[in-house]
């Protein structure tokens, strides 16, 4: 099947296979799996022209709904979290996507690029965990009880009428926010994180999300996971609905921009990014659905690997020069 935007040939069962693998796995971390969705395109496929990123992006808004569903359905979603992470990632994405068709157009630049942003992740998410190792992540049993008495009006915990936690995962209260603070109680622990240092990070994460083709989850979950703290199993659902809202900016933004690129490809590809949708979609339900079973410790490890595999393998060639 050819794919005359991308300008490549491929059987048409190909996409939806691997996206579905992909999602699978990396939807558990809140993260859709077009960060590793790109590389394949760009090596295997030979999709190398700017349009990848918005490829990419469309693949997001086919695949991350199932993914969302599910966790909403579960009560897993902390919804004060994730219009933040709208809200930051939203004007960035706008950025990003003019950066990558201006500045960042030719492969070997942007695999270099990609490369650098996927190690320094890597390294920081390795960091996380080797630390996790000796400290005692739980607070004190006195610090829970006076956050809980102080949230008690403003709490509302969502039912979990299917019983689905049994491996002891329970379902996020979201308690409090405003402008300062979001603060909430999961498993047992309190969380209380700055709503600025949320937005910013989600703004600057959205314009290397926007150059990259991602929407941002895979490059913010690591960073709330390491910088702020946050369980993986509720940041999942966050990072998800966060970026299938900037990758729908992002795809409206690269078609709306593509007449005052006319020599260069830079829409979408529709037919391979729908292909790849479906297949994400299918892996990101079911890929949401068992991540309750699965430790949060063996899903970041798992991220970690993957974002370190693919940062080594767009450096490589660099490095060998």
């Amino acid at each position: 099947m050819v794919f005359h935007t991308a300008g490549i040939e491929v059987q048409p069962w190909i996409p939806p296979l691997v996206a579905f693998g992909i999602s699978f796995f990396t939807s558990m971390g809140g993260i859709s799996g077009a960060f590793l969705l790109l590389p394949f395109q760009m090596s295997f496929l030979g999709y190398v022209n700017p349009s990848v990123s918005a490829t990419n992006q469309l693949f997001n808004v086919v695949a991350i709904p199932s993914g969302v569903f599910r966790y909403w359905r579960e009560g897993r979603m902390v919804w004060p979290l994730t219009w933040v992470v709208v809200l930051g990632t939203l004007p960035g994405v706008f950025i990003g996507a003019f950066l990558r068709v201006a500045y960042l157009p030719d492969p070997a630049r942007f695999k270099l690029f990609a490369s650098a942003v996927l190690f320094y992740i890597g390294v920081k998410m390795i960091k996380a965990l080797l630390k996790e190792r000796n400290a005692d992540p739980r607070p004190s049993t006195t610090r829970i009880r006076q956050f809980q008495n102080m949230n008690s009006c403003h709490a509302s915990r969502p039912t979990d009428p299917e019983g689905l936690f049994s491996n002891g995962v329970t379902n996020p209260d979201a308690s409090r926010f405003n402008l300062k603070r979001i603060r909430f109680i999961f498993d047992g622990q309190a969380f209380d994180i700055s709503f600025w240092g949320i937005f910013s990070l989600s703004f600057i994460v959205g314009i290397v999300g926007g150059v990259y083709g991602i929407g941002g989850g895979s490059i913010i979950a690591p960073f709330f996971v390491t910088f702020f703290r946050l369980p993986v199993h509720t940041v999942a659902g966050a990072t998800l609905m966060g970026t299938f809202i900037t990758s729908i900016a992002g795809v409206a933004f690269y078609q709306m921009i593509a007449p005052f690129f006319p020599a260069m490809s830079v829409a979408p590809d529709w037919g391979l990014g729908l292909l790849f949708g479906l297949g994400g979609m299918a892996g990101m339900y079911l890929g949401a659905y068992c991540q309750k079973y699965v430790s949060a410790t063996l899903i970041k490890w798992m991220l970690t690997g993957i974002i370190m595999f693919t940062a080594i393998r767009y450096a490589a060639p660099f490095v060998c020069l």
